[in-house]
């Protein structure tokens, strides 16, 4: 469910999802209080708090409006880019396998993702929910990676309008640290490559190990954008 104000996109995903929140707020149109209001009744009228994701490029005036409000930044998160096609990658690892997934495996694309986010469970049921999202979307590719023949890692690639939207990645605990991950970036930027894609994208935690993923992979920050919600 979602709301346009003037360019700020309100999403409700449930109360406590994380896509529960605002994307645009100042960007596309000169940051009001009365826009912060009715986004605000959008979510109350629905028993969720607001959260807002704010660029860097929009308007000063925001942040101004966001703190006068109450709100605080909460979170960070950082956008990567690149042009693509790109070029082989350097660290291939021989014992793992990449491939896209098939209909029949929705559940175990799903139950994988949120396996590699189990030290969190409410992260954990989040992913198990969103996985069977995912994996059925239009334009959406869900990509398993196995070790030795193990299903270790999760990735998906959503295209559209050639831009390459890299998100879902998560390894399971005990295959950490065996190039899963590089082995499935690496997958899907060919995959988008193939598909007229002209720029690929990403967003991680800042100096995370995902970031340092996909600078080995030649992603550069696009910028920073931080979350804002109420103590």
């Amino acid at each position: 469910m979602w709301l346009d104000v003037d360019g700020t996109w309100a999403m409700f995903d449930g109360v406590d999802s994380p896509l529960t929140q605002t994307f645009g707020f100042g960007l596309f149109s000169e940051p009001e209080s009365s826009q912060l209001e009715v986004v605000a009744h959008f979510f109350s009228s629905r028993a969720s708090s607001a959260y807002h994701e704010v660029s860097p490029l929009a308007d000063p005036m925001a942040l101004a409006l966001l703190s006068a409000g109450g709100f605080r930044p909460i979170e960070q998160s950082m956008i990567l880019h690149q042009p693509l096609p790109v070029g082989v990658s350097q660290h291939r690892h021989a014992d793992v396998h990449v491939r896209v997934i098939g209909s029949h495996e929705v559940a175990l694309w799903a139950e994988t993702s949120a396996a590699g986010w189990g030290e969190y469970p409410e992260l954990g049921d989040f992913m198990r929910d969103i996985g069977g999202v995912m994996a059925t979307s239009r334009n959406t590719h869900c990509f398993l990676a196995e070790i030795n023949g193990v299903v270790a890692a999760t990735g998906a690639l959503s295209l559209h309008e050639g831009v390459a939207l890299l998100a879902g990645a998560s390894t399971v605990p005990e295959f950490r640290g065996r190039g899963a991950q590089n082995a499935l970036l690496q997958a899907r930027l060919d995959f988008a490559a193939t598909q007229a894609c002209e720029i690929a994208m990403m967003t991680t935690q800042p100096g995370s190990a995902s970031q340092r993923n996909a600078e080995r992979q030649g992603f550069r920050v696009a910028y920073t954008r931080t979350k804002w919600g109420k103590a």
